[in-house]
């Protein structure tokens, strides 16, 4: 049986190969953020309502929190909170990974 930090550790490696790949096929890469316009703060708080809405109906998922997580850090144009955003988008997604490799699915 997988523990609950072996599971993390599996995925985190998981990632730090995806982010090697993508070094070898992109090299490294400074882009410019492109975050905190008035666009993505309308988008980050209907996605922030409609994930409030959907968990007080019961009908919550994995896609309403990640999205909100995803929205609020690209809505936010501070270099120390979009990584805070950023880092939650992350572990977000980590945990909905987690919630796949329970169940028993695997990633495609």
């Amino acid at each position: 049986m997988t523990t609950h930090i072996g599971r993390q550790l599996k995925i985190l490696d998981e990632v730090l190969h995806e982010r090697d790949a993508q070094d070898a096929i992109f090299g490294v890469q400074d882009l410019p953020h492109g975050t905190g316009d008035e666009w993505m703060g309308a988008m980050a708080h209907v996605s922030r309502r409609e994930c409030d809405e959907a968990f007080a109906a019961g009908s919550g998922t994995f896609r309403h929190v990640f999205l909100e997580e995803v929205y609020e850090a690209v809505a936010e144009d501070d270099p120390v909170k979009l990584r805070a955003e950023l880092m939650q988008a992350i572990a977000v997604g980590v945990k909905w990974v987690e919630a796949i490799d329970r169940a028993g699915e695997e990633a495609p």
